[in-house]
């Protein structure tokens, strides 16, 4: 019998949860230990100067709990984090970065969504280090879908969800390779691929097989 490892999940918001929980149920080797803190959201909005302080500190506190690999799942965390003054012992997985090498290998041009405006900087900022990093070339334009963000934080999951698909609908008519960069934005590219059979590349796609390299 072989032994779970656990995986630390850092959300920013609780609804993040059962993304991960669905995304690794086949997943026998691993135990999902989920970790939320919605207040830096909030702290955000107003400056982002000492939040890379208290991530950090999440982290120390997640290693401190027997974790074996820590998997960050919100952008914004990601975004602040200053990696090179961390000091941990275990390996930190960014949901971003299987989203980014699958980005990155598209050649055509292509729409990355978001609903979240604050992310938008942060998010195209690695993602562009990343393609520089790979020698890749990538040919995107950004679209934020307004007003939708705050329905997520107030539990309007469905509205959340139709604003997207609606959105989706709307750039799937002029353009063929589209991207969703947040978590929060998977179920609705789901649903929508159902509908449509257009094809929607979200931060679930290739995460498992990716975080299964650090677990194995």
């Amino acid at each position: 019998m072989h032994l779970r490892r656990k995986l630390g999940c850092l959300h920013a918001h609780h609804s993040n949860i059962e993304y991960i929980e669905q995304a690794f149920q086949n997943a026998e080797k691993v135990e999902l230990i989920h970790f939320v803190d919605p207040g830096l959201i909030q702290q955000v909005s107003k400056g982002t100067e000492g939040l890379a302080f208290k991530i950090k500190e999440q982290l120390k506190w997640m290693e401190s709990c027997n974790i074996d690999v820590i998997l960050i799942t919100c952008t914004n965390y990601i975004a602040l984090l200053e990696e090179e003054q961390l000091e941990l012992s275990i390996p930190i997985i960014k949901i971003d970065e299987p989203f980014f090498e699958t980005v990155c290998e598209e050649k055509q041009p292509q729409t990355i969504l978001f609903t979240n405006p604050e992310t938008v900087e942060g998010t195209m900022n690695r993602l562009q280090q990343y393609a520089l990093l790979h020698e890749k070339a990538i040919n995107a334009e950004i679209k934020v879908i307004d007003n939708t963000f705050e329905l997520i934080i107030q539990g309007k999951k469905d509205a959340y969800n139709n604003a997207i698909i609606q959105t989706l609908h709307d750039v799937a008519g002029e353009q063929q390779h589209i991207s969703v960069a947040q978590l929060s934005m998977v179920e609705a590219a789901r649903q929508f691929e159902k509908e449509s059979a257009v094809t929607i590349v979200h931060p679930l796609k290739s995460l498992v097989k990716y975080v299964m390299r650090f677990i194995e």
